[in-house]
């Protein structure tokens, strides 16, 4: 940001004074000072303070001189002898300001710019700086006030109007602020810092293009401005450009290693970029720079999170609540944090601290109805969950139709109504369901899905007609997503609509797989044992890790009269099995028929063949409850809150037997407990 300018207030004073020696030594230092020869210029200064010790111009020109070479207390010790001697000086008052300013001495500076403006209420340096005060002071409006006092009579000051604009964006007014830039900049066109704050003003308006095109002319205008750098890194990584941030940040930190906000943009990158680590180093790099970083504090305790330290993770939200009370994102990642750990209620405090500080703040009441969901508690759940539109994750897959959302209210008699799928394949799966109940009130039913699920879900009762996403859809009166459903439905625990099976194979392909897998000898297991992962969503992203298991710790469920079919898909999952069998492992051979699994409908005839299916919460899981087949789900500590807590059965699928983590990221346990059942199952034994 452009400050106070480096140089003094008005030094014409400096000769009215009778001493005829010190005046001549006072009119060399000037010359000398207006040379730009600061040395040379203090020593005749000092040389005509000891002939005269209360010479006032002499002592003044030195405080101004030992301001503009950063020796900041013996600025403010020697102005403050200025003002002493020649206390009706506004000068001198405005120059002791500036340099109690930039010693970080704001309540001081401001007095000594008020007292200046006494004396001369016209002074514009003493308006211009007494702003900069303040608006380190965090009294955004009357900065405000001050700089418009300065530009009214001097309007040609791009400093006044940067910094008024510096005053805006902190009060939360980023258009007015972007105008103040544009100002600043017609006057000095090649200011780059202006073109960096005019970045940061499109960034909070949502225009990312044009900000980046205005960070990249600051950069342009001056490439050893580590800042520039570093707001472009910010938007970049807002942007889920990861890559193109972290080297932004690295360019940042070149210039200056000591750049606390570079550090902890670079860990955000990195967290995007999955190396959870590494961004847990680059927070805690920031947080040495600056102790009472808040925001690098937060994201320590997301990338805490995603590691599955959950203790330090909460501890390291608390740090930057202490710091900063009202910083309601740390309320709420601290209660999804709780969540993890299962603690429901603390969680839901947390939440609710953070909507008191901030109403609006979606993912606070998202991550809150996600708590009382996973505690049971559908009657506060359902509503809460229909925020998921508004947070950062949903809001770009929210549906625009022109036609009403239909959540219960309205009478479905021959009308028709379109269901349209949301989130993951699992979640429609799951949902689908309540096609049927939607029906049954006399709607014409409408079902749009991704294309690997359209030929499966052609046989949901009452549904009309599937729809492939992407496709032209039919006319229709009203809309609603599958995860609303329950919302409309007033849906409880005791009333899930939990039927044995909603979902049936095509006969034809489930014939042509009891065919291929020929006679049965042995017991036939399916295994899934990784789901997806948004390589974009950081968060996503680390609990499909915490919820995926690796195949190799599977060894210990081979048995002799057990056949294992993989369903996995997934280019990295399935590469495990191919390395392991490769490698000729001690687990069970595994039977990969997954290249002729060509969509849901291919894999739910194979599913039909199989006595059991063991798998991570997945859609596979989804897929073997809905078909009414006996489903086998490995659950993470910090599972998906439709799974709930503290039961081994699911109110959603009948079939399924929940096995869960008793201590996070500890599967060995969980392996122990299957296969001590899976092998009394094999030997015939009761299940």
């Amino acid at each position: 940001m452009i400050t106070g300018q480096r140089f003094p207030q008005n030094m014409s004073d400096a000769v009215a004074t009778p001493e005829a020696d010190a005046d001549s030594l006072v009119r060399r230092a000037l010359a000398l000072h207006q040379q730009g020869e600061l040395a040379a210029a203090a020593t005749l200064c000092e040389s005509a303070l000891r002939s005269h010790p209360r010479h006032f111009p002499a002592c003044h020109l030195r405080g101004v001189i030992a301001w503009q070479c950063d020796e900041l207390p013996r600025a403010v010790q020697w102005l403050t002898q200025a003002v002493a001697m020649n206390p009706r000086s506004a000068a001198a008052h405005t120059n002791l300001g500036n340099a109690q300013l930039q010693s970080r001495l704001l309540e001081a500076a401001l007095l000594s710019y008020e007292t200046a403006l006494a004396i001369d209420p016209q002074l514009v340096s003493a308006l211009y700086n007494r702003g900069n005060a303040l608006r380190e002071l965090q009294r955004g409006e009357e900065a405000i006030a001050s700089y418009d006092r300065a530009i009214a009579l001097n309007p040609d000051q791009p400093g006044a109007h940067n910094n008024r604009g510096l005053a805006l964006a902190a009060i939360g007014q980023p258009r007015a602020a972007l105008a103040s830039y544009e100002r600043a900049l017609a006057l000095a066109p090649r200011a780059a810092r202006v073109w960096s704050n005019r970045g940061n003003a499109l960034h909070d308006l949502g225009e990312h293009q044009a900000a980046l095109e205005s960070f990249d002319k600051a950069i342009g205008l001056d490439p050893r401005d580590a800042h520039s750098y570093g707001n472009r890194a910010r938007i970049l990584a807002r942007l889920r450009r990861y890559d193109a941030a972290l080297a932004s940040c690295d360019a940042a930190l070149a210039l200056n290693p000591g750049f606390a906000e570079a550090h902890m943009t670079r860990g955000i990158a990195l967290r995007g970029l999955q190396q959870f680590s590494a961004a847990l180093l680059s927070f805690e790099r920031a947080i040495a720079l600056k102790a009472d970083y808040a925001e690098a504090h937060n994201n320590r305790g997301a990338a805490l999170r995603d590691l599955g330290m959950l203790s330090e993770a909460i501890a390291s939200y608390d740090r930057a609540i202490a710091v900063k009370p009202d910083y309601a994102e740390a309320y709420s990642n601290r209660g999804i944090a709780l969540g993890d750990r299962h603690e429901l209620c603390a969680a839901i405090a947390s939440f609710d601290r953070a909507i008191e500080l901030r109403p609006e703040l979606a993912d606070a009441h998202f991550y809150r109805a996600i708590t009382h969901l996973q505690a049971g508690d559908f009657a506060q759940g359902w509503p809460g969950y229909e925020w998921r539109w508004k947070t950062s994750n949903s809001a770009a897959h929210l549906r625009e139709f022109p036609q009403p959302l239909w959540l219960g209210r309205e009478p479905l008699a021959g009308r028709t109504v379109l269901l349209h799928g949301e989130q993951g394949l699992g979640d429609m799966l799951q949902f689908c369901r309540y096609a049927t109940l939607v029906a049954d009130l006399g709607a014409d039913v409408l079902l749009e899905v991704p294309q690997p699920l359209t030929e499966l879900l052609s046989g949901v009762a009452g549904v009309r007609r599937v729809v492939a996403r992407g496709e032209p859809l039919p006319e229709f009166h009203y809309h609603c997503p599958l995860m609303s459903l329950p919302l409309a439905f007033n849906t409880t625990l005791e009333t899930i609509p939990s039927q044995q099976s909603y979902l049936k194979s095509d006969p034809a392909k489930s014939r042509i797989w009891r065919t291929r897998l020929g006679a049965q000898r042995k017991l036939r297991v399916g295994l899934t044992w990784s789901g997806g992962i948004q390589a974009d969503d950081p968060d996503y992203s680390a609990h499909s890790t915490r919820r995926n298991i690796p195949l190799a710790m599977l060894a210990p469920l081979r048995h002799e009269n057990i056949d294992f079919y993989s369903l996995q898909r997934g280019g990295a999952a399935e590469s495990e099995l191919t390395e392991l069998t490769a490698r000729q492992w001690a687990g069970p051979p595994v039977i990969d028929f997954v290249r002729l699994l060509h969509d849901f409908s291919d894999t739910a005839a194979l599913v039909e063949n199989l006595d059991l299916v063991i798998t991570v919460e997945t859609a596979v899981a989804h897929l073997s409850g809905a078909l009414g087949r006996p489903v086998w789900i490995m659950c993470s500590f910090d599972t998906c809150w439709r799974w709930l807590l503290e039961r081994s059965d699911s109110p959603w699928y009948p079939t399924a037997r929940l096995y869960r983590q008793e201590r996070p990221g500890d599967w060995a346990p969980v392996v122990a407990r299957i296969r001590e059942d899976l092998f009394r199952l094999a030997t015939g034994g009761v299940d």
